[in-house]
């Protein structure tokens, strides 16, 4: 039986990782659409009646999926690094380049996504994808944070991933040594900051608080 009779005979959910490999090929030309839908199941070998029953909402659930995936193969690098020996600022530096750098060959695509979830109405799916990602940065990193640190925290890279990977994908320096240099200094930075933040509540841990005095002033002391 040949490998492509195999595919045909698969089910909808089992044709869903081949197809979701395929569309990443030709997502950089036609985005995320149906129309690449319908290329990557005449690459594989199946009807595209049967893409769309793997994937009803077209396109854009073939990229939730390709973003899930990505977590996926990110977390499983992650796991087999000795992150535990590095820095805290090198552990998150190795998250954020282990996952631009599993997806270089797919740059044009990932493009295309990001243009995809800006509009208004998938606007939240690419906010719930990123929240994820971040979560699983921080979780990798060995962040055991519940208090408001746990979401100043990912607000934080959120923003050293995005405004890296709009390096990225237009950095065209050997090995992407912009983009590297890049996230170098933005670490470094929030580093710096983070450090400041920690000194100042350590100084002013014991000096009276303003709005107490200022409560005093205005109700008397009890």
């Amino acid at each position: 039986m040949s490998a492509a009779k195999k595919k045909i005979d698969a089910t909808p959910e089992e044709l869903r990782q081949p197809l979701m490999e395929a569309v990443l090929t030709h997502a950089a030309f036609d985005g995320w659409s149906f129309a690449a839908l319908n290329r990557a199941a005449a690459d594989i070998g199946v009807s595209a009646e049967m893409a769309e029953l793997a994937f009803p909402r077209g396109g854009i659930e073939v990229l939730e999926m390709h973003l899930a995936d990505a977590d996926i193969k990110m977390c499983a690098a992650l796991d087999i690094l000795d992150l535990g020996s590095m820095r805290i600022q090198d552990r998150i530096k190795t998250a954020v380049r282990t996952r631009l750098e599993q997806n270089q060959s797919h740059r044009s695509a990932i493009q295309r996504g990001i243009a995809l979830l800006s509009l208004p109405a998938h606007a939240d799916i690419g906010i719930k994808a990123l929240e994820t990602t971040m979560d699983l940065m921080w979780t990798a990193a060995g962040d055991t944070s519940t208090d408001f640190n746990w979401y100043s925290k990912r607000i934080i890279l959120s923003g050293v991933y995005m405004s890296t990977l709009m390096v990225w994908l237009s950095d065209e320096s050997p090995d992407y040594a912009e983009t590297w240099e890049f996230l170098d200094r933005r670490i470094s930075g929030v580093m710096k900051f983070e450090k400041a933040k920690w000194d100042f509540k350590s100084k002013t841990a014991n000096m009276p608080s303003l709005s107490r005095f200022l409560g005093r002033l205005r109700y008397g002391s009890k």
